[in-house]
């Protein structure tokens, strides 16, 4: 509640309103449980600091981002721990442009929590509303992202919404665009988030598409912001695969400035895109620094392995299902497989490792563990890299091993997180 109110007293003190108007913000959520108190909180703080509320119910993250761009809104508000179990929830802040909040907004809302909460009049609260069509308006926006002069008809996908907030929309957009579509994933009971399904548990969608023997599937994470893909044999392409290939359909018909991935980025992503030309530079773990990094070298196209793609010639964020359409958009041009639409990239073997630590944990003072890592990186001697960050989300510290050689990859990682283990006992 308070972070509600301290988020509408910026908004407020903002200013930029048209005389005896004032802001509205838009509040979407996920599936999970916890979502429903969030939500009524938040809702109470903004309306008490005199802020309007637009409420969604479950919708996916990028849902958010579009609608509050396309209502004119000054901004929105996501309730998802997105990949993460149902029992760990977190709050997003979205601009009026559809982007994240720049790093002044979210200081100034930081600070302006720890001041007292003081309720406007009970004539100047904020009234609150709910949209009944959001559902209807984000399937629309997603299908205008995919060409009109192709369809999905003849092809059956697998769709599984990780029983996340895209479980009534992701399903629907497929089916709309003609093809026959097979749903995972599409229960939720506010416990079962990414449990065991979804982009984060793929292991589910292959064998739906292997059991189904559909032509490919579509896995999405809870808050929907995520995308992994599996062909009609049971391989599974990670989100550098699937930026590639939407890379190279964009580069058939238009230059590709650049491609901003980031220090999880497989190298055989950088060394493909360098054999074709494409400048590739690497950002920070998360999708906001990869949109940054975007912005600042004026590029379109970038995203993480872990499925976050960003086509902003399409959304200002990163968007499953829009990146879902956009390699199937690819596969309708040249036809053929995922396989043979990602040519002849093939990932180098990489192991990544989490080591639960402590929060705060600092592995960078610990003279074993760096000791650790520069040996691992002598043994690799140029022939793959090396890669320790703490999680952004959870108390773990993830050991990233990467390299031509699977097993000499496999043996390093697991000696290093060892390591690591043992150092933050």
């Amino acid at each position: 509640m308070r972070l509600g109110y301290a988020a509408g007293r910026v908004l407020l003190d903002q200013g930029g309103m048209p005389p005896g108007e004032r802001p509205t913000v838009l509040i979407g959520k996920d599936t999970r449980l916890s979502g429903y108190m969030l939500e009524s909180a938040l809702e109470a703080g903004l309306s008490a600091a005199g802020v309007e509320v637009i409420l969604v119910g479950p919708l996916p993250t990028p849902a958010v981002a579009y609608l509050t761009r396309a209502l004119r809104l000054q901004a929105g508000i996501v309730i998802s721990a997105s990949h993460n179990p149902y029992y760990d929830n977190g709050i997003k802040f979205f601009s009026a442009q559809g982007t994240k909040l720049p790093d002044r907004v979210e200081y100034a809302i930081e600070a302006a929590i720890d001041q007292p909460m003081v309720c406007v009049s009970p004539a100047d609260l904020g009234r609150v509303r709910r949209i009944e069509d959001a559902r209807g308006r984000y399937i629309e926006f997603c299908k205008s992202t995919f060409p009109t002069a192709f369809d999905l008809r003849g092809l059956k996908i697998v769709v599984d919404c990780a029983h996340g907030a895209a479980y009534h929309i992701a399903p629907s957009v497929f089916h709309e665009l003609g093809a026959e579509v097979v749903s995972v994933g599409v229960q939720p009971n506010g416990l079962n988030i990414n449990d065991g399904v979804g982009a984060t548990a793929p292991a589910a969608l292959r064998e739906a598409v292997l059991a189904n023997q559909a032509d490919l599937g579509v896995a999405l994470d809870g808050d929907a912001d995520r995308l992994q893909m599996v062909d009609a044999d049971g391989n599974l392409y990670d989100g550098d695969q699937l930026l590639y290939a939407i890379v190279q359909s964009r580069a058939r018909t238009a230059q590709v400035k650049g491609v901003v991935g980031t220090l999880m980025s497989n190298l055989a992503l950088e060394h493909a895109l360098g054999n074709a030309n494409i400048p590739f530079a690497r950002a920070a773990v998360g999708d906001r620094y990869v949109i940054e990094m975007l912005n600042e070298k004026g590029w379109l196209y970038g995203g993480e392995n872990s499925g976050h793609i960003l086509a902003l010639d399409r959304h200002t964020t990163g968007d499953g299902i829009v990146a879902a359409l956009q390699v199937l958009a690819a596969l309708r041009e040249v036809g053929g497989d995922l396989r043979g639409l990602l040519g002849g990239l093939a990932l180098y073997p990489q192991r990544l490792i989490n080591v639960p630590v402590a929060r705060g944990f600092s592995w960078k003072e610990h003279p074993v563990i760096t000791a650790a890592l520069a040996k691992t990186e002598a043994e690799l001697n140029g022939r793959g890299r090396v890669l320790l960050r703490p999680s952004g989300t959870e108390p773990l510290l993830r050991v990233m091993v990467e390299g031509e050689d699977a097993e000499e990859v496999t043996r390093a990682a697991e000696e290093l997180a060892g390591t690591v283990r043992e150092a933050a006992a």
